[in-house]
């Protein structure tokens, strides 16, 4: 059996009323709500508070989910606007967590890096980390939002689509603009 298939399965034990069937789905999925709520919201505790509040919508939305994208998608969809909603009224910017951001391996460097476990190396390294993250969190939104979920979440383009309810070429788009403004970034740096 499937993951969506699961999803679903209990999904429907929820709205006919099964209320343990739910806590299966936060169990399932807090780690990861939680990790993309960390991105929008600065203070850990808050972040918690974020993904609790997230959950509790769900749960209240649950009755008119009409299975049209998957569970996971739509509840990231309601994530990402819970933690955006409270990022607004706290009157924050949204950032992302440097240590979901300490690997570059979704960038092809090699051949352009110097030796990693040299001096010269591991600096180059740190700066790249920097001028990715400072790329990242200078992008619009909406390209900051797509790039996250692909390279971060490794959700496919059509998640992302359902996720951002957008189409799926407005997604390529946005991760097209994305990684170019991030090459830029990075362009000057590894001449």
């Amino acid at each position: 059996m499937g993951q969506q298939t699961v999803d679903q399965e209990l999904v429907s034990r929820v709205q006919r009323g099964d209320k343990a069937a739910f806590d299966l789905l936060v169990r399932k999925y807090q780690h990861k709500v939680i990790k993309l709520v960390t991105r929008y919201v600065y203070d850990p505790s808050d972040a918690l508070d974020v993904a609790q509040e997230a959950f509790i919508k769900a749960y209240r939305a649950l009755p008119a989910f009409r299975g049209d994208s998957a569970f996971y998608t739509w509840l990231y969809r309601i994530a990402i606007n819970t933690a955006k909603n409270h990022a607004v009224s706290r009157r924050r910017q949204p950032f992302i967590n440097e240590s979901d951001m300490g690997d570059t391996d979704n960038y092809d460097l090699s051949g352009r890096m110097p030796d990693g476990d040299t001096p010269e190396g591991l600096a180059l390294t740190g700066e790249i980390r920097d001028r990715i993250l400072a790329a990242i969190e200078a992008l619009p939104e909406d390209l900051r939002t797509a790039i996250l979920l692909r390279e971060l979440e490794g959700l496919s383009y059509e998640q992302i689509a359902q996720s951002m309810d957008c189409p799926v070429g407005t997604v390529r788009s946005r991760l097209f603009r994305a990684r170019e403004a991030i090459d830029q970034q990075l362009a000057e740096l590894l001449e």
